[in-house]
């Protein structure tokens, strides 16, 4: 048997690589499909007025356990349409409730559910989020729809949704119930379950208002957008700089997501005898999702480059896949793999990595349960631990980072603050702009190489409880060098306030593992995605199979 460990975190923890990552068979929008795909779908309530403003409710329901999305759709004048947080009005506002509710339940939640932050949900509430048309598209297929005819697939394709979420809030924000309430539900115990539950649902909202508008505009002429079309649009998001700090602030959780994508590299690379019915497979899915690569349309020229390397790359693969000898399958997966590292760059490396898991339920399954973390167990101190312990666990973890000249100003041109009026996190060049003096504690590189030139001038017997007494200010990476003593995959091995920091790599990395596609920079610092396109719709879901994914328009 082949010797193979896990990759190493000072090769796969660079932003450079987390920025290249793809959804994959982890990814949650995914393993949500599948774990409820059996579960009864049903339109519970749907009255809205000819204009598509009103209340619908939509549930899924196994056993005895029900949950219900309520849908709020309002009239908005297009100047007070905005993906921004601080915006106080959108299209629609969605909340998930817990179980059936009541003509009182929604009363209430009329009220406070399109107010969003400013109004107050209860704890039968799991999950909330807001959402804006894409005004181009949801009239163009309005009008295609009421006229007796289909939308325009071409736009179709260069969209792929008719709304986008701005937000998707849960675990105890607005009231709404804390995760602890709910966390030992067997069908919910991936991360962000529930708030793929509700975008999936809102998917289907979106479907059924178009219908419904389109209908009473024109009765006798309309007719209901084909399901190959509906398949095919996904939901969309603007997703900016908030999202950044979840990831340095969550390091356990970090360690979860990176550390089960290797392990499922290194178990399907420790694979002895590939069968003829998984190469099929892997080139199966590499095939059908080349479509969504084509079909990738942005005007960021850093995500044409990443396109176009992919692309090249992708021929290159397939050459050497056509010239491998299948006849000599022994260990086949890790043959590949180590080509793709040798010569490929890393978007294609990482989007083949993907692949390579599609054919293997059975590593992947049990993996996805093991996605959370118990971020609490390891938020205590170690304090009798000796500053000597912490030196060496500083020199194994984060050799990286202690390469790093801060004097130099380009490693330190940033700086993360959360904005008064835009009520999010933020950055800015500290040597062109105020403000350095409110800097969120997000510059862990810094920090670890100043905590590690402190301790090296103590005596390092001391224990680490008595370093802590004179040196507050270094606790918050005092506790992470202890976490990523247990937890190797915890930890950006970067520098997060670097002049050459491309802060949407951060934002990629989660969104690959929400499942997102066809990533859309708008700048540097924030992005569009589409989430579920290809997906089944609800009718569908029984006889879904898990490679939905890579369906493309035709």
């Amino acid at each position: 048997m082949l010797n193979i460990d896990l990759r190493h975190p000072e090769d796969v923890m660079k932003l450079s690589r987390l920025g290249s990552f793809h959804q994959s068979k982890l990814s949650f929008l995914r393993s949500f499909i599948r774990e409820f795909k059996y579960w009864e779908f049903k339109r519970d309530v749907f009255n809205l007025d000819k204009y598509g403003y009103g209340v619908a409710v939509y549930s899924f329901r196994r056993n005895k356990r029900v949950y219900s999305l309520i849908c709020f759709s309002q009239y908005i004048n297009s100047n007070e349409r905005s993906d921004r947080v601080i915006a106080t009005k959108w299209d629609a506002a969605f909340v998930l409730h817990d179980g059936i509710p009541t003509k009182n339940d929604i009363e209430r939640l009329k009220e406070n559910v399109p107010m969003q932050e400013i109004g107050r949900m209860s704890n039968k509430e799991l999950a909330l989020s807001r959402a804006n048309k894409s005004v181009r598209i949801f009239d163009h297929v309005v009008n295609s729809l009421s006229s007796g005819k289909q939308p325009n697939i071409n736009l179709i394709k260069k969209v792929g949704y008719l709304y986008r979420t701005t937000a998707v809030y849960g675990s105890g924000k607005f009231g709404l119930a804390d995760r602890f309430r709910i966390k030992d539900r067997e069908e919910i115990c991936g991360p962000f379950r529930l708030e793929m539950m509700l975008v999936y649902l809102v998917r289907q909202f979106t479907f059924d208002q178009i219908n419904h508008i389109s209908k009473m505009i024109n009765p006798d002429k309309f007719v209901r957008l084909d399901k190959k079309i509906a398949r095919n649009l996904g939901i969309g998001n603007s997703t900016g700089l908030g999202m950044a700090p979840f990831i340095v602030n969550h390091p356990t959780l970090l360690h979860q997501w990176i550390y089960n994508r290797e392990k499922a590299l290194k178990k399907i690379r420790l694979i002895e005898y590939v069968s003829k019915k998984e190469i099929d497979h892997f080139q199966l899915c590499l095939k059908k999702s080349k479509k969504n690569i084509d079909n990738w349309y942005t005007r960021s020229t850093y995500q044409n480059k990443k396109i176009k390397s992919l692309n090249n790359d992708l021929i290159k693969f397939k050459k050497y896949f056509l010239d491998l000898d299948f006849k000599d399958k022994k260990y086949l997966w890790n043959k590949i793999y180590l080509w793709i590292d040798k010569y490929l760059d890393e978007e294609c490396s990482e989007y083949l990595i993907s692949m390579m898991m599609e054919p293997y339920d059975k590593i992947i399954e049990p993996l996805v349960k093991n996605m959370s973390a118990d971020e609490e167990k390891y938020f205590n101190i170690p304090s009798s631990r000796k500053l000597l312990d912490l030196k060496k666990i500083i020199e194994n973890k984060y050799k990286l980072i202690l390469n790093i000249n801060f004097n130099n100003k380009k490693s330190h041109t940033y700086f993360w603050f959360i904005s008064k009026n835009k009520e999010e996190p933020r950055i800015a060049n500290r040597f062109d702009e105020n403000g350095s003096d409110l800097e969120q504690p997000l510059a862990i590189a810094r920090d670890i190489k100043k905590l590690y030139e402190k301790i090296s001038n103590e005596n390092l017997s001391k224990t680490v409880a008595d370093f802590l007494i004179y040196n507050d200010d270094l606790r918050h990476i005092v506790r992470r060098i202890f976490i990523s003593e247990k937890f190797q995959y915890s930890e950006i091995q970067d520098n997060t306030i670097s002049e050459s920091l491309i802060p949407i790599d951060m934002l990629r990395l989660k969104l690959s593992y929400f499942g997102a596609q066809k990533f859309d920079p708008r700048s540097d610092k924030w992005l569009r995605i589409c989430m579920y396109q290809g997906a089944p719709l609800v009718s569908e879901l029984k006889n879904s199979d898990d490679t939905w994914i890579y369906n493309s328009i035709n």
